[in-house]
């Protein structure tokens, strides 16, 4: 059980080594965690946000428990040696296409989201969103139109096969949550939302207990608020994934509480925090720990089978959550570290 952690820049540090001290707390005989540096900090130590040494460590690894990335001091370089390329170049370089981010209100924080709280209560769901395609890995690039403006341009792409797969991973998700998937695309602007909603119906065919329906991303958007209680299971690309996941962690209460998991093929995942750096925090015990824990649980549900210690951590948390224990994000007053403490206090 070889953990690389990652913690990378601002917030990213402080929840990172709460996580830990909670990983390290189960005394699980064959945990290894092994420190690397990514990001911001990789770049001002290495020259590059994902340097050799830092892959290398991950290669021989077994899971990657991932802190955030971002820092003001890189956001004038080159755009292949910005933090954020870290991340994206992690789940390219290790074939990590599958993330997973569910999204639940914890029992006595239905007043604290977004949303009236019996609309809030109802949501229990996973967003299933493809990693390795789309607008962020398509060719990009300026150029000069023939009136002479300048232009930027992003191109937008899936090939089946890249659809099959992670249609795959939702109607499995579905299938073992509540036997519902939704398919969010574009299909009625977007080529390439066609011939996604064409593989996803194909491969429904497989998975004859589970209901699929399709809805577009501006209607689910809506939907997420009006009521989103309506999903079990939501698969999307990479951009309407993005949106739509953060959107996500408002209707829950705060995007400190969602964690997430970013899959392969086989076993070996990363898991992070979906917040960022959040560097006017950093350094001050202000950041909400909870979703680098939470990803921790699924770190040891995914990748290494401990679905017992999975579930104690996130009993612990939401233990934590109903005695008040809750950071700024959340309207409390509750550092870093003392969250970290109730958190263990409740293991």
């Amino acid at each position: 059980m070889k953990i690389a952690v990652l913690a990378g820049d601002g917030i990213g540090q402080e929840v990172t080594a709460e996580a830990v001290r909670v990983l390290k707390a189960l005394e699980l005989p064959s945990l290894e965690l092994v420190d690397a540096d990514v990001g911001g900090i990789a770049y001002k130590r290495h020259g590059h946000p994902l340097p050799p040494e830092t892959l290398g460590t991950v290669r021989a690894s077994d899971a990657i428990l991932f802190g955030a990335v971002g820092d003001p001091d890189c956001d004038a370089l080159e755009r292949h040696l910005r933090p954020e390329q870290a991340i994206l170049g992690l789940r390219k370089e290790l074939g990590l296409f599958a993330n997973l981010r569910p999204a639940t209100v914890f029992k006595g924080l239905e007043d604290l989201t977004s949303l009236r709280p019996d609309v809030a209560r109802s949501i229990d769901l996973l967003i299933v969103r493809e990693l390795n395609g789309d607008v962020y890995f398509g060719e990009k690039g300026m150029r000069t139109t023939p009136g002479g403006l300048r232009e930027g341009y992003d191109i937008m792409s899936y090939n089946e096969d890249e659809v099959r797969r992670i249609a795959h991973v939702g109607f499995r998700a579905a299938k073992a949550k509540g036997g519902r998937l939704c398919s969010v695309d574009k299909a009625n602007v977007l080529e390439t939302s066609q011939l996604w909603r064409d593989i996803v119906i194909e491969v429904a065919a497989e998975y004859p207990e589970v209901a699929l329906s399709h809805m577009y991303v501006d209607n689910a958007a809506m939907q997420l608020v009006k009521d989103p209680g309506q999903f079990d299971v939501i698969v999307t690309g990479n951009l309407f994934g993005d949106i739509l996941s953060d959107q996500a962690s408002m209707c829950v209460g705060s995007i400190g509480l969602l964690a997430s998991a970013s899959l392969g093929e086989g076993s070996f995942g990363l898991y992070e925090p979906i917040h960022g750096s959040a560097p006017d925090i950093a350094g001050q015990d202000k950041a909400n720990p909870m979703a680098t824990i939470l990803s921790a649980a699924m770190m040891l549900r995914h990748s290494f089978g401990e679905e017992a210690q999975a579930a104690r951590i996130e009993a612990a948390v939401a233990k934590a959550l109903a005695n008040g224990v809750k950071g700024g994000d959340l309207g409390g007053n509750a550092g870093t570290r003392e969250i970290g403490d109730a958190v263990l206090d409740n293991l």
